[in-house]
């Protein structure tokens, strides 16, 4: 299993969610899921044995984010799942969208290369 595809499956229900740029008609509050590191967190014998992926959430809403930030934060850390930051990026007046930005890791074992 990937981050990529574990995510999906956990913030499907709640809201719409897409990898990298949300394509198509564009709803009034979605997630874009952005891939950030995959990186080797321990070895054994010169080998990884495993690695950590970190991806950007980033919450797009028209609305109150507030509730959204919360219910995606439990979701995220009831599938035990690290939330290493979480803050405000801001308002667009342009297109009425407020962004909140959460930075999420979690580490899987390696597989066989």
């Amino acid at each position: 299993m990937s981050i990529l595809s574990e995510l999906n499956s956990l913030l499907a229900p709640l809201l719409p969610v897409e990898t990298g740029v949300f394509t198509g008609t564009v709803p009034g509050e979605y997630v874009v899921i952005t891939p950030m590191t995959d990186g080797f967190a321990l070895f054994g014998d010169n080998t990884p044995i495993a690695e950590v992926s970190e991806v950007r959430l980033t919450l797009f809403s028209k609305g109150n984010y507030r509730r959204r930030k919360s219910q995606i934060t439990s979701a995220l850390l009831k599938a035990d799942f690290t939330i290493t930051d979480r803050r405000y990026v801001g308002h667009e007046n342009d297109s009425g969208y407020h962004h909140y930005a959460i930075d999420v890791a979690k580490q899987y074992e390696t597989e066989d290369f």
